[in-house]
């Protein structure tokens, strides 16, 4: 004779395992959750920092706009965002900007030589097509217009956002990278 005690042996280890699986995915979506918040808050940090190196950063060294785009990502040497593999150095788009009379930002059709011909440019004519007043950094996708970021999530059945909002930042021209008494461009 079967007793209800010994019908009942397995049922706990069941409501466990299915307890414990909702828990588990419970844990881990909130652990993606929490990873497409930092990348979110990072990737508006990693555009602050490009366009505030790149407003006093020669922009025709391309080793110094290499290493600025390095430290604009939090890293020391060559790689992608912590937590994001597929966010690296290629996703920063540095932009120089000027601003004609009636006050709007449009991108330089041609960069100056050097930020001595920049300073050069602007003394002349301030509104004008060859002097640069404003940097602009983008974090943006692949292909020619600027796509939102795409995240690979962690865990593919995660519910998390799998893009993430445009990270732009605009700061006004600096220094250029231009020191006093620098040689004329070549």
């Amino acid at each position: 004779m079967i007793t209800s005690r010994s019908r009942q042996r397995g049922t706990a280890s069941i409501e466990f395992g299915l307890v414990f699986l909702l828990f588990l995915t419970f844990v881990f979506s909130l652990i993606e959750y929490a990873r497409v918040m930092f990348l979110w808050n990072a990737v508006q940090e990693v555009s602050r920092r490009a366009a505030r190196a790149a407003a006093v950063t020669d922009f025709s060294d391309s080793a110094a706009m290499d290493a600025l785009r390095q430290r604009a990502l939090l890293r020391g040497g060559p790689g992608a965002l912590p937590l994001a593999p597929d966010i690296g150095s290629a996703q920063i788009r540095i932009e120089y900007l000027w601003m004609d009379a009636a006050g709007a930002l449009q991108v330089l059709p041609q960069l100056p030589a050097c930020p001595l011909a920049n300073r050069i440019n602007c003394a002349r004519d301030p509104q004008g097509a060859s002097c640069i007043r404003f940097v602009r950094v983008r974090l943006c996708g692949p292909g020619a217009s600027c796509a939102p970021l795409a995240v690979a999530p962690l865990a593919p059945w995660s519910l998390a956002p799998t893009t993430l909002p445009l990270a732009t930042t605009v700061a006004p021209a600096e220094s250029l990278g231009y020191t006093p008494g620098q040689a004329p461009c070549p």
